[in-house]
């Protein structure tokens, strides 16, 4: 792995731990030489990891539609900023820039990121450990949820296993460096993909 996408909230939430643990998952992708890759903004847990990122001497690029950055969101200090038309494009290019992904917290848009990058790797378009930085407790439900799909005959279990998850990111990094993708994608052999 070189560039780890991470998605996770505009916002900073409630409890001061969520800037505090996207600050230090920042730090720790700088120290181990992994570029940062994330949506480009200076709001929130978003700034909080670049910022992180860039303040331990890491490299960030970010991803970013014209219209959000019209809107004055843009971080300033990047490394690099990718301007794309569309929030479709948004996500094809971060696809495109990394080699494995972690969710932080957030809303609608960070699952909505997550569920697409887990659903192409169920369908076997790409092998890329996918991560949930579970901080306080927050993705535990999803957990559970994802669990749930599987007993009642929704999610197979290997590709349940794709989404993998700690309170540290230590260990999650860990994880995400020994990850083995399902052998098996579905519905397309190795042939059609």
């Amino acid at each position: 792995m070189k560039r780890i996408v991470v998605f996770c909230g505009s916002s900073a939430g409630h409890d001061p731990v969520y800037m505090e643990q996207a600050t230090l998952l920042g730090a720790a992708l700088a120290k181990k030489n992994l570029t940062l890759v994330y949506g480009g903004a200076k709001v929130g847990l978003m700034g909080a990891v670049a910022d992180g990122t860039l303040n331990a001497g890491g490299s960030v690029i970010g991803v970013l539609p014209h219209f959000l950055q019209q809107k004055e969101l843009a971080h300033e200090g990047l490394t690099e900023l990718i301007l794309v038309d569309t929030m479709h494009e948004r996500k094809t290019k971060m696809n495109e820039l990394c080699d494995g992904v972690i969710a932080l917290p957030g809303g609608f848009g960070t699952m909505e990121e997550l569920f697409e990058m887990l659903t192409w790797g169920q369908l076997g378009l790409h092998k890329k450990p996918i991560g949930l930085l579970n901080v306080n407790g927050f993705y535990d439900a999803l957990v559970e949820l994802s669990k749930t799909m599987t007993s009642h005959g929704f999610l197979k279990a290997e590709n349940r296993d794709m989404l993998l998850c700690s309170n540290d990111i230590s260990d999650l990094l860990q994880q995400m460096e020994q990850y083995q993708p399902p052998a098996h994608s579905k519905w397309i052999t190795p042939a059609q993909s």
